[in-house]
């Protein structure tokens, strides 16, 4: 035994062999090298597998792993500074005024949950009294019939009198009175879940179809057309492009800048860039952008409306009602972050050649920031699962879907003939494209035609966003009713725009999600003589999640996180969908989506690029000045930036994890378990830690 105040070289080479660690204090992230030993002469006769493992002492693996407890309590830390600055500043979406929601509708809906969650508190604890007295039996029949058959008298009088005699109260109450209508209204939510979870198992299948039998949309000519080869060497007709933008300053140079890169012929091809922008700023820079294009060659005009009556849907009317456009036959659309590929007009025009009856031809999006954070990787997992199978079976299979907004190509004629751009609703791209499909136009969807553009990244723009989508549709379908009714489409097509297309998939999905999930689940904790089945809340959302998943295979890791935000999601979705279907003030309001400016990797080269062809073609002092004004802007934009905290998900977390503590008293292990990561889920977003962070 070698003593602990030293010995000989060779017994503390003895004593201290192994693997020497490296720590690297870069706080809070501590960092572990480990530094190879000379081999000795031993190590030669030594199995592999023992030399694999002979530097692993035990002092190694302790410092391991007092440095990942290091890291895990550095993000606590930080976690608990964010919540603490959230907290502090006080800004909250009622305090704000955010003007995507209703105020009377949102105070409304905030005090139902704020009292929902009172009594629940109040139940709780009578609960835990109970349980500690041994009221609280397991079969609740059970301790009513002991209720009917002892009466009061086992309670005795007094304080403990009145209370057994309230608890009897209570089980009365909730076993012949709420029980029965809750079970109800839970039976009927899960039929509407058993209804939406097979149409979306329908969906799959149908994509699956499509990838074994390789289907996809053809055209209908084999020539290729090639613009070297001459204009008329190819199919080339006259393109109208359409780029609407309002106060987009982060982005327009990049749609701007591809658009006038299209592999087009310029004699066929006209640029609208039609800004709606009230910055002065913004459309100074547009302006400048529009004048260096056009100076390059491209054929491109600026269009400002100075009245912006109707939003998008108003400014793209306007466009299409001037005189330019009249010899053009068909218009692509491209919002202010889209980027098309140069050959997006040469890949998706083609299916109009011969073919009278297509209206539109849609391409799918991609996301130049999806890994950005966890909400954009959430976002992305919806939206691949819109492109992929929603839109492309719907256009494979009955030549019908909802036209996205943007990155498609209409036939002009098919817009006149459904009546154009309305401004009646915030969903224009989904008003015209029922429009059209009530016509007889078909629409064709193309998965292998991509194009760029952003996901929102802060859940502040992503809840407005939805809000717009959730709302906008209830609209529609108010207005398109009776048109649907009395159109002259087959009998089929009606039910699957009424049923499908309109109650299920935009009225019924954002009932059943926020009713049976955020409701019905934590008010069976309080009354357990109605039953949600296990399989309800774990096994089938865990497979519709799983399903969501497939067309996105390097998201798995994220399936638990899908579905627990899916679920937090549901509160706005259901508040727009309420607000769409009764009109109410906030269902027509309309907000841009705010944008960051995310580039790939060869968008940055070129904008380095057009920026200098934009210096030497400017003179010094508007330079000197626009970059001034930018720099102002920035500075304002910064200071106004904030996370702030959601007063209606912050009450649900709370009214879950009351919920999650109840079930323990029944014992209820998979309902505590979605009942408290729920609960969780609610309140990380209710604290704005989902998506970009503001220091």
């Amino acid at each position: 035994m070698v003593p602990w105040w030293g010995g000989g070289a060779k017994d503390n080479q003895k004593l201290h062999r192994g693997t020497p660690v490296v720590i690297k204090m870069e706080n809070p992230n501590w960092s572990i090298s480990e530094i190879e030993n000379p081999s000795s002469d031993e190590d030669d006769f030594m199995p592999k597998k023992s030399r694999k493992f002979r530097g692993k002492n035990a002092k190694q693996l302790t410092w391991v792993l007092l440095l990942k407890a290091h890291r895990a309590a550095g993000c606590l830390s930080s976690l608990a500074s964010a919540v603490g600055r959230r907290v502090k500043s006080g800004r909250t979406d009622s305090t704000d005024s955010l003007r995507t929601e209703n105020s009377a509708v949102r105070s409304r809906l905030h005090t139902f949950i704020r009292i929902f969650l009172a009594m629940s508190l109040i139940l709780l604890c009578v609960e835990v009294a109970a349980y500690l007295k041994g009221w609280h039996l397991a079969d609740s029949a059970l301790y009513f019939d002991h209720i009917v058959m002892n009466g009061n008298a086992v309670f005795g009088f007094g304080f403990r009198g009145f209370f057994g005699w309230m608890y009897n109260m209570w089980v009365l109450i909730r076993v012949g009175y709420l029980a029965p209508p809750l079970q109800w209204l839970t039976n009927f939510c899960i039929v509407l879940f058993l209804i939406q979870s097979l149409d979306r198992l329908v969906l799959c299948l149908g994509c699956f179809w499509i990838r074994f039998r390789k289907i996809k949309p053809v055209p209908k000519i084999d020539s290729i057309m090639d613009v070297e080869g001459g204009e008329g060497g190819g199919y080339f007709p006259m393109v109208l492009v359409q780029i609407p933008m309002c106060n987009e300053k982060e982005v327009y140079q990049q749609s701007i800048g591809a658009v006038c890169n299209l592999d087009w012929p310029k004699s066929k091809m006209l640029i609208q860039v039609l800004d709606d922008s009230d910055d002065p700023t913004a459309q100074m820079l547009i302006r400048e952008e529009v004048y260096k294009w056009k100076s390059e060659g491209a054929n491109i005009v600026y269009r400002h409306r100075v009245i912006r009556d109707g939003y998008k849907a108003g400014n793209l009317k306007s466009a299409m009602n001037c005189s330019s456009v009249k010899d053009y036959e068909f218009v692509a659309i491209f919002d202010a972050d889209f980027q098309p590929t140069p050959d997006f007009l040469k890949r998706t025009v083609i299916h109009f050649k011969d073919n009278e009856e297509v209206g539109l031809v849609q391409a799918r999006w991609s996301f130049v920031n999806k890994d950005e954070n966890l909400l954009t990787r959430l976002q992305n997992i919806n939206l691949t699962f819109h492109f992929e199978v929603e839109q492309q079976v719907n256009g494979n299979f009955i030549n019908f879907f909802g036209f996205n907004g943007t990155a498609g190509v209409w036939r002009i004629k098919a817009l006149e003939e459904s009546g154009g751009w309305l401004e009646r609703t915030t969903v224009e791209d989904m008003d015209i494209a029922v429009r059209a499909h009530l016509q007889g136009w078909k629409f064709v969807f193309l998965n292998d035609v991509e194009c760029q553009c952003e996901l929102p990244e802060s859940y502040e723009a992503y809840r407005k966003q939805q809000h717009r989508w959730h709302s906008g549709p209830m609209q529609l379908f108010r207005l398109c009713l009776p048109d649907i009714i009395h159109s002259k489409i087959c009998f089929w097509k009606k039910a699957n725009m009424i049923f499908l297309f309109f109650l299920l998939r935009k009225l019924i999905l954002p009932f059943y999600s926020f009713t049976l999930f955020c409701i019905i689940l934590p008010m069976t904790m309080f009354i357990p003589e109605a039953e949600l089945p296990a399989w309800v809340v774990c096994y089938i959302p865990a497979t519709m999640s799983f399903l969501n998943i497939l067309p996105a295979p390097k998201s798995f890791p994220f399936i638990v996180p899908y579905l627990l935000f899916e679920n937090t999601m549901s509160i706005t979705k259901f508040n727009a969908m309420i607000s769409g279907l009764f009109q109410l003030g906030s269902a027509y309001e309309w907000v841009v989506t705010k944008k960051s400016g995310r580039s790939s990797e060869g968008d940055l080269v070129s904008l380095g690029e057009k920026e200098q062809i934009l210096e030497r073609g400017s003179s010094e002092p508007t330079m000197a000045a626009m970059k001034e004004e930018l720099l102002k802007q920035e500075q304002k934009k910064k200071k106004k930036k904030h996370n702030r905290i959601y007063m209606k998900e912050l009450s649900l977390a709370f009214l879950l994890l009351t919920a999650s503590a109840r079930s323990l008293l029944s014992a209820q292990g998979i309902h505590f378990y979605f009942l408290l990561f729920q609960g969780v889920s609610f309140l990380l977003v209710g604290l704005d830690l989902i998506g970009e962070q503001v220091d």
